[in-house]
């Protein structure tokens, strides 16, 4: 990433809570600093979620969760980092 690039972040909902305003605070206050963000939206699934990452070439993937399923849905999303440049952050 050089200086001039903006660092680019997934903003994702996995699972099945329904409610995004905080997702879309965050998102919202990461383009304000100066980042670029692509939401995902609601109900996806870890797959969806690190597909998009990849697809959209992101720096950061930044999980929303609320509904308390994240002891399934975090050990789910690192599965599907697996092999990618996102598992040096999770090591």
């Amino acid at each position: 990433m050089t200086a001039d690039r903006k660092i680019r972040v997934l903003v994702a909902k996995p699972g099945l809570d329904g409610h995004d305003r905080g997702a879309k605070v965050i998102a919202r206050a990461l383009r304000d600093a100066g980042m670029e963000v692509i939401y995902t939206g609601l109900r996806q699934t870890p797959e969806m979620i690190v597909n998009s990452a990849l697809q959209e070439d992101v720096d950061v993937i930044g999980l929303s969760i609320l509904s308390g399923a994240h002891n399934a849905i975090v050990p789910g999303s690192r599965r599907c980092c697996a092999g990618t440049r996102w598992m040096t952050s999770w090591s």
